[in-house]
This record gives structure tokens, sequence and C-alpha cells, in this order.
């Protein structure tokens, strides 16, 4: 299993970014499907969970109405669409493969700086 996020960057307040997760060595289209972020000096904060085909979606409530998860099963690829971004999300965004147990496979994640 492998799992790799990008499109991660510095971006200005009130931004947007989206970023990638590119999935690989298992059925993609056979499993939920998260992002998880961790600010510095904080613990980890889950952010959003798709489902296999896509079409039932959860947010936490700090970034709802904001960020958007989306997937697409025929390029293996999760997506996370941020807007109106605030200094509070600033963190480093994994993605997550969801199990029965939990998330059992995390990738390395990608960086992301809100800041004027």
């Amino acid at each position: 299993v492998q799992l790799v996020e990008s499109g991660g960057a510095l971006v200005q307040p009130g931004g947007s970014l989206r970023l990638s997760c590119a999935a690989s060595g298992f059925t993609f289209s056979s499993y939920y499907m998260s992002w998880v972020r961790q600010a510095p000096g904080k613990g980890p904060e889950w952010v959003s969970t798709i489902n296999t085909g896509g079409g039932r979606t959860y947010y936490a409530n700090s970034v709802k109405g904001r960020f958007t998860i989306s997937r697409d099963n025929a390029k293996n690829t999760l997506y996370l669409q941020m807007n109106s971004l605030k200094p509070e999300d600033t963190a480093l965004y994994y993605c997550a493969r969801v199990a029965f147990a939990g998330m059992d496979y995390w990738g390395k994640g990608t960086l992301v700086s809100v800041s004027s």
C-alpha cells in the first residue's frame, strides 16, 4: 500500500489549494478514504472522509463549507479542495485509508502553510 500526497504550498489567508493523494498497491475503489491534518505542536485532527463511490462525504466542523473531499476511482486519486483558507488551517495534511478498525495506512503528508 502506498499513499502519496501532493499539492501543499504557502498560501495567503482567503486563498485556495487542492491537495491530491495518489494511491497504489490496493483496490482503491473498495475503501473509504480520509484526510487528517496535524498542526505544529498539536495532535492529529480528522478533516474529512469519503465513501467508496464518492457519494457520501463527512467533514469536521472546522472545515465544513470551505473544504470539499472527492475521489477519482479511475485514477486511484483522492482530492481535497480547500477554499477560504485560514491561518489555523496550517498543518501537515495526510491522506489515510479507512479500514474496519480505523485508518490503517497513511501517507507521509504534504505541508499547507497559510500566512500573509
